[in-house]
């Protein structure tokens, strides 16, 4: 029996563990790095065609996003998990495939004119597709033979719709040993969510550390200080950005505006709009309705015995296609604007901070984890002023962020979770923390808890049949990537290029804002005609 550390060691993002038991190879999670990257993860030891399961805790990108890419290079096992977690992933999966070559696509644009080597995209919508028929749904708290030597249990951890801590029990001959796999803890008293379960025995415990040096701020009100924020930047004249993950927290924000706006806590702006910006985000709360039985906490359950949808309100506006997205751009009215990605990392919201950042009238406001490296953590820190689509945007925007919110488990909440083992596990394996979190959570379980605690590194292995370590992990911090020197055939160069990129952008909103103003007023129509025509004579002059 043989467990081995890959993604998420001394880092937050990447989740994947392998073990070696029972004649059978296996993953914990499958997942995809995203921010800032510290240090190279050792590859999976076996090929993708030789896994056979994997056992996946939730469907967050960062522990399920490389499914495709193992489907990809071979994998045609099984993928347990929970039934919302399978509902999830075969949207989510499909979005970060079309994330992937909607990218490709673009780098190809600029590579072609570079004269530079086409850019591969990391896996397709098809193989994305492909690999969600190899998912098992199962219900919680229900243990599952996978093998005759193999069976695990999934528990509500309370995280996200559908996300689970795993146990795992190994029998190879006389021997039977017990993992429990925390996946991500989630906080106490989450909207729509039950508060996390926990499990009392295990070998061996392998868990998360994002907030393992820290505490979360006690809890404001929430739907109080959304009402404020809506209420600040509408009295401006500005629109609420919400940078929110497409599943799980725009869930929660719906939730509390609906709120809001039951009891009007938003004064002299009528029925406001709202809009959720993300075909995912929309697929996503869909899933989150159909899974309200086995999964929605006591008080949402009770608006749903109430004949209340707690995910729907007057004034929601879902934007679908990329018109949609674009025009709400051109509705002059404070809103709110839900979109994502929760880090600004890729996405529609990247569109929104471009129109709303260098506003002073408008509000972003952040509602989650900013991880190291990421643009919203750039900005949350304090950024004067980021680059967004070639263009260098000035931050002239009320960034803020609601304190709180947070659907991972503070140390108090990794402690409480951990603390209910009895016995002590033999070893506890400290991973998905940055660093020095890691590393401090480790010192504090060791040195106020007594237990055998490690934060291994990639590569680091251990028979769990003795306990002992087979292999240390390598610490190879990620160079930084080199800028390849591109020889441009251009006369003018990168700037040429660079400038014919922003005419080609220019081009295309002037284009969107004339078809805007179609239909529109007849004065409205003339005064823009007007406006284009002397525009075009100075042109023509110069």
């Amino acid at each position: 029996m043989k467990l081995m550390f890959l993604g998420a060691a001394h880092e937050v993002t990447g989740s994947c563990h392998y073990i070696e038991a029972c004649g059978k190879s296996i993953l914990l999670d499958c997942g995809m790095e995203q921010g800032h990257d510290t240090y190279e993860n050792q590859e999976i030891p076996v090929p993708a065609s030789a896994i056979d399961y994997v056992f996946l805790s939730h469907a967050h990108i960062d522990h399920s996003g490389l499914l495709p890419l193992l489907y990809k290079n071979g994998f045609r096992g099984e993928i347990f998990a929970t039934e919302a977690t399978t509902d999830l992933c075969r949207i989510m999966l499909l979005d970060s495939a079309y994330i992937q070559e909607f990218e490709a696509k673009w780098r190809n644009r600029k590579a072609k004119r570079a004269g530079t080597k086409p850019f591969i995209p990391l896996y397709t919508t098809e193989e994305a597709s492909a690999v969600a028929s190899h998912f098992v749904p199962c219900d919680y708290e229900v243990e599952i033979p996978v093998t005759d030597d193999i069976k695990i249990r999934f528990t509500d951890v309370g995280h996200l719709l559908g996300s689970s801590s795993i146990e795992i029990w190994l029998t190879e001959g006389d021997t039977t040993k017990k993992v429990v796999y925390s996946g991500d803890i989630g906080n106490l008293n989450q909207p729509i969510v039950h508060d996390p379960r926990y499990t009392k025995e295990a070998d061996y415990v392998i868990m998360e550390s994002t907030y393992g040096d820290r505490l979360h701020n006690p809890p404001p009100d929430y739907v109080m200080e959304l009402a404020r924020y809506i209420q600040e930047a509408f009295d401006r004249g500005g629109n609420l950005v919400i940078p929110a993950f497409a599943v799980g927290r725009t869930q929660e924000m719906l939730y509390f505006i609906r709120e809001i706006k039951e009891k009007n806590l938003v004064k002299n702006h009528g029925n406001f709009k709202v809009y959720i910006d993300s075909p995912l985000a929309i697929e996503a709360t869909k899933i989150f309705t159909e899974n309200r039985m086995d999964c929605y906490d006591t008080e949402a359950m009770e608006l749903v015995k109430k004949g209340i949808n707690p995910l729907e309100f007057s004034g929601l506006i879902t934007a679908v296609t990329p018109e949609d997205s674009q025009a709400i751009n051109f509705d002059r009215d404070p809103k709110v604007i839900i979109s994502a990605s929760g880090m600004c990392e890729a996405g529609r919201i990247r569109h929104h901070l471009k129109h709303n950042l260098w506003r002073k009238e408008s509000t972003v406001l952040f509602v989650g984890y900013q991880a190291l490296g990421t643009l919203g953590r750039m900005i949350v820190d304090g950024a004067k002023e980021v680059r967004l689509f070639g263009e260098t945007i000035t931050i002239n925007a009320h960034i803020e962020q609601l304190s709180g919110v947070s659907g991972h488990a503070d140390k108090d909440g990794l402690l409480r979770w951990i603390t209910h083992f009895d016995p002590k596990p033999i070893n506890v394996f400290v991973v998905h923390g940055e660093d020095t979190v890691a590393d401090a959570f480790v010192q504090n379980l060791t040195e106020e808890y007594n237990y055998n605690a490690i934060a291994p590194f990639s590569g680091a292995c251990y028979d769990l049949s003795t306990g002992a370590l087979l292999k240390e992990g390598v610490k190879i911090p990620v160079k930084p990537k080199e800028i390849p020197k591109e020889k441009s055939k251009s006369p003018g160069g990168k700037r040429a290029m660079y400038l014919a990129d922003q005419l080609d952008l220019a081009t295309k909103h002037f284009v969107q804002i004339v078809n805007q103003n179609k239909g529109g007023a007849n004065r409205d129509m003339e005064k823009l005609l007007e406006q284009i025509q002397d525009f075009c004579d100075k042109l023509e002059r110069s």
